[in-house]
């Protein structure tokens, strides 16, 4: 577990409450994104939600050129030019002054601290649709697991209320951190992306090792359910022999395993990187073919893991 964990049991610092999620798990669901990831994966379609402290993202709202934001930047990272306004993301210290007085949310924050108990109020709202769906909430990121106290106790609360809970993970954590959550968690989405040691690393940061330890013991334990994600990635982790050793992997697993959830990129996060200051990392790399990933699919199926392709 890295060292920039947030330990606070009673607030965390949320990007967004998503209502009416079909994806996320069985039933309508709200999923809850976090903020903070501890993995540098290139293909991420989320950028906002790598660093944990809440950061200025720029909306498509139009600019009606009222200079609010220039007056209120220390640092002078904002400028505008024949009426054409432009952010110097090399001057931006992240102050958020200019996101607070921006009138028309051109500027604004990406991520903001709630306490626990607002944020199950706020997921309380669909709580019928909850009951006649077999839904729940689901905690997402980024990666939850860096705020793990804060998501334990919306999971113990969740609980309280008769709710199903979902953790969407990566799986890098402690192990004793992840035994705890698990136990107030129903379902995990675990994200296993790729089976290599050396190649997970050179992609994310970090290797597999305590990402696959942590599934063998989820595994054997055999209280949670668990849904394998796989994003498909293209030359990284859609070779046929790459498929099935993930296959290989997931049947020792047993039945906890209810079914791999195939993911395949898309480049619909990539605005955001230049809304946020960053560099697209995947600019240029084509998409997967329709029929590559359907013979992903069929390899899988033939293995007699159940699969389901995820559609955007």
């Amino acid at each position: 577990m890295p060292d920039n964990v947030i330990q606070n049991e009673k607030s965390g610092i949320v990007l967004n409450i998503q209502r009416f999620s079909i994806s996320d798990g069985p039933g309508i669901r709200s999923t809850v994104f976090l903020k903070g990831c501890p993995l540098k994966c290139p293909w991420c379609s989320n950028p906002e939600s790598l660093r944990l402290e809440p950061e200025i993202i720029l909306g498509g709202e139009k600019c009606i050129g009222d200079k609010r934001c220039l007056e209120a930047c220390p640092h002078k990272a904002i400028s505008m030019v024949d009426d054409r306004w432009t952010m110097d993301w090399r001057k931006c210290d992240n102050c958020l002054k200019c996101a607070e007085v921006c009138p028309t949310r051109r500027i604004k924050i990406a991520g903001m601290e709630m306490a626990v108990e607002e944020v199950i109020t706020e997921i309380m709202k669909d709580e019928s649709l909850y009951r006649r769906t077999n839904g729940g909430i689901t905690l997402s990121g980024g990666e939850p697991l860096l705020q793990w106290q804060f998501v334990m106790a919306l999971l113990q609360k969740a609980k309280q209320k008769g709710l199903h809970t979902a953790v969407d993970t990566s799986g890098y954590a402690q192990w004793d951190t992840f035994e705890s959550i698990a136990d107030y968690c129903d379902l995990l989405l675990y994200d296993l992306k790729h089976m290599d040691p050396e190649e997970h690393e050179q992609a994310t940061g970090v290797t597999n090792q305590q990402i696959l330890d942590n599934l063998r013991k989820i595994a054997a334990k055999n209280k949670t359910k668990v849904w394998i994600w796989r994003p498909i990635i293209p030359n990284f982790n859609d070779s046929d022999e790459e498929i099935k050793e993930l296959c290989k992997f997931v049947i020792d697993l047993g039945s906890v395993v209810e079914k791999i959830v195939l993911l395949p990129y898309h480049k619909f996060g990539e605005g955001k990187y230049l809304a946020t200051g960053r560099v697209y990392p995947f600019q240029g790399v084509p998409l997967l073919s329709d029929e590559r990933i359907e013979g992903v699919k069929n390899l899988i199926e033939s293995s007699g893991l159940r699969v389901e392709v995820l559609t955007l």
